[in-house]
């Protein structure tokens, strides 16, 4: 007789287990320390905005975004993303976001953070919270370890999300369908309709609306 397939709890970052939207906080860290400028937090703003609404060209805002960190090696990402979390994030983590967690971990569920942001960005998150696994946004990397610039594909938005999700369940034994999955975003809808239990945290107009209409649970951290 075969063992249990353990169950999964998926965890969405940015407006779900942090209360913020940590792009534009990294933008304002790399402002701070003379790596970036107001229009940059300008342009930051104005593309969370278009996310928000829906209207965003996601692969052209990668392509724009990324393109500054050719060249940079990725110990300087990672060493930069620990300092930042410390001084700009951390603060911002939802207590409820904790106490979610450390339900789902005490019943022996895997704990993933599933977020469009790149594994640079959620670790320090994961780290805090102890939680194992990250699926994030990839950056290509050269053989010298510097980044090129672009981002693999596909990315983690949207039905992108759900591919790289399938592949963590793949690597780990566990079911999509069977699974919970925290996330404040109506982009994320492909991969709530893939899992036992979905919930809205926080949710934008359009994910409360249709939360509602399907009897998702909506919870406010």
């Amino acid at each position: 007789m075969s063992a249990p397939k353990p169950r999964a709890a998926l965890f969405d970052m940015d407006r779900t287990l942090v209360r913020k939207e940590t792009a534009s906080l990294y933008v304002r860290y790399l402002r701070d320390i003379g790596e970036a400028s107001t229009f940059d937090l300008l342009k930051t703003f104005y593309w969370v905005g278009q996310y928000t609404l829906g209207l965003l060209d996601a692969e052209g805002m990668a392509e724009k975004a990324l393109a500054p960190l050719s060249g940079t090696p990725e110990s300087t990402l990672v060493t930069r993303c620990e300092d930042w979390f410390g001084k700009y994030v951390e603060r911002h983590v939802a207590d409820a976001g904790r106490r979610a967690v450390k339900r789902h971990k005490a019943a022996g569920d895997v704990c993933a953070i599933v977020t469009g942001a790149t594994k640079y960005a959620a670790r320090p998150l994961a780290q805090r919270l102890e939680i194992e696994h990250v699926v994030g946004t990839e950056l290509e990397i050269d053989a010298r370890g510097l980044f090129t610039g672009r981002a693999e594909r596909p990315l983690c938005l949207g039905v992108g999300k759900v591919r790289r999700a399938e592949a963590l369940a793949e690597r780990l034994g566990f079911v999509l369908e069977e699974s919970t999955f925290y996330s404040d975003s109506v982009t994320d809808v492909p991969l709530l309709e893939r899992v036992a239990e979905p919930i809205a945290v926080n949710p934008d107009p359009r994910l409360e609306r249709l939360a509602r209409q399907r009897g998702w649970r909506i919870e406010r951290w």
